[in-house]
């Protein structure tokens, strides 16, 4: 065999295999969706997403308040964690080397690593424990604590990746070293930053561990800060250990919304940053 079709030959295989990495990438997702929606799907009526859920030996009922504290919750994780992480990480990117960054960044990984169970006992114990009540507001700092070594090392990853050219140049135009970073380096970076984003808001949105020492599920209504507030991974938790199997379907139900609404903030993300900032690759 000649050198060139050697050369051929590997080239198809390393490509079929690529092509098989790629497949088995997309295979659990796929498995798990198809599985929320054949375990799921009957349970989502109208009624699901606007009542309350139904004391025990009744069916029917929904998840509405659930719904409703999870949005609130990764709201409030948004706020806490988006603003902090994105400006640690424009930070590392641009100091890159120093005795602050290095500590920062090594920080940040250890953060990123720490298991969320670990984490939520230090919320209790900082957050719920001196105020002597569980309360969405504690639960939402566990989140955005969460998020924020996540967002950080994202950001930092995809300003590295923008050419130093655009740097120079803005420089050299006169703009201020401040004015660069944010209007030039973020801006196009933006789109890397929001995939970073969304993958942390996957994450956060589906933490149970952290919401049981904090937020601690509410099995009422509720919106207020101050109190314990439902979540539907608490919702989804409770209901896939009881022995009742109209509650079974309600967290099949459940976990189908969840990720449903992690889909669509995804989509909604990307949508308005290519829409504001074209089509750059992300």
């Amino acid at each position: 065999m000649s050198a060139l079709r050697r050369r051929k030959a590997g080239n198809v295989l390393m490509l079929g295999l690529t092509y098989v990495a790629a497949v088995l990438a997309t295979l659990p997702l796929l498995f798990i969706l198809f599985h929320l929606l054949q375990k799921g799907a009957s349970t989502l009526t109208p009624e699901f997403f606007t009542n309350m859920p139904r004391p025990v030996g009744e069916a029917g009922g929904g998840m509405s308040n659930a719904i409703v504290g999870t949005l609130i919750l990764i709201a409030i994780a948004g706020v806490i964690g988006l603003p902090v992480g994105i400006g640690a990480g424009l930070y590392l990117a641009e100091k890159r080397v120093g005795a602050l960054a290095m500590t920062v960044r090594f920080l940040s990984d250890v953060l990123n690593g720490l298991p969320s169970i670990v984490l939520g006992i230090f919320a209790w114990q900082f957050l719920v424990r001196p105020f002597g009540s569980f309360s969405a507001l504690a639960g939402g700092i566990a989140l955005g604590a969460m998020m924020i070594p996540l967002v950080t090392r994202t950001t930092e990853e995809m300003i590295r990746l923008v050419p130093n050219s655009l740097r120079e140049a803005a420089l050299a135009l006169g703009y201020p070293r401040w004015r660069t970073s944010l209007s030039v380096i973020l801006r196009t970076a933006l789109p890397g930053i929001v995939t970073g984003a969304l993958v942390a808001v996957a994450r956060i949105a589906g933490e149970t561990a952290p919401l049981l020492f904090t937020a601690f599920g509410n099995q009422f209504w509720s919106t207020a800060l101050d109190e314990p507030i439902a979540a539907l991974p608490l919702q989804i938790f409770a209901y896939a250990i009881s022995p009742y199997d109209e509650w079974h379907k309600q967290a099949w139900a459940g976990a189908l919304v969840l990720i449903v609404i992690v889909l669509i903030i995804s989509l909604a993300a990307r949508h308005a940053t290519r829409a504001r900032f074209g089509s750059a690759t992300d």
